[in-house]
């Protein structure tokens, strides 16, 4: 029962992340800062400001009062707030919004994607477009229970993916509703939305 990544992301075959195309969404989040690391080394001086482990298109547009942590790369035509958080080994494609109070962690967001305000997204991959509106939040952590391995839905069977951390694969163009969540182990196919104060959680379909 494989997950792809390029079934749920239709730039992923063509993106910076090509090499990591065969591995499962958990796969790739799970060691995010070694592989934002590796995508650093290959960037163009000529095109970002790169310090410590952090790299900034020159075309994107970082409000003071953001907080970045590396390793970190924001590309062209981005927009990060003031009181935005982005830690744990992220990747922005081109024209990403990450708003006031959003808090990105270990995550790889593709190109277009808005996380509004007030937003967490961990361990996740966002596909091209997605759009979250205020307030929605993408666990990746099961509070809930003592066994914290996080599973995920294939063929309606539940399936284990040996990480005690992941959020979602969100397909492009998803969109989630204000104060919406997904659960641990979301797997949003294209286009899916949820609507606002929903839940989605793959374990209690």
């Amino acid at each position: 029962m494989t997950v792809r990544i390029s079934d749920y992301i239709h730039g992923m075959a063509l993106s910076k992340l090509a090499r990591w195309a065969d591995l499962t969404p958990w796969e790739l989040v799970s060691n995010a800062p070694e592989r934002v690391r590796e995508l650093l080394k290959q960037l163009p001086d000529d095109d970002y400001l790169v310090l410590d482990d952090i790299a900034v298109h020159r075309t994107a547009q970082v409000e003071e009062g953001a907080i970045l942590k590396a390793p970190l790369i924001i590309g062209a035509g981005c927009f990060i707030a003031a009181g935005a958080y982005l830690r744990g080994g992220c990747w922005l494609d081109e024209h990403c919004i990450i708003g006031p109070g959003a808090e990105l962690k270990s995550s790889f967001v593709f190109g277009g994607s808005k996380l509004a305000h007030f937003n967490f997204v961990g361990d996740s991959v966002l596909g091209a477009g997605v759009n979250l509106e205020a307030g929605s939040i993408v666990a990746n952590y099961r509070n809930e229970r003592t066994d914290k391995t996080v599973n995920v839905r294939v063929d309606d069977v539940l399936v284990p993916t040996g990480c005690d951390k992941f959020g979602a694969l969100l397909g492009d163009e998803s969109r989630l509703g204000a104060n919406a969540v997904v659960a641990p182990g979301g797997l949003l196919r294209p286009g899916t939305v949820i609507r606002r104060l929903a839940l989605y959680d793959c374990e209690v379909i």
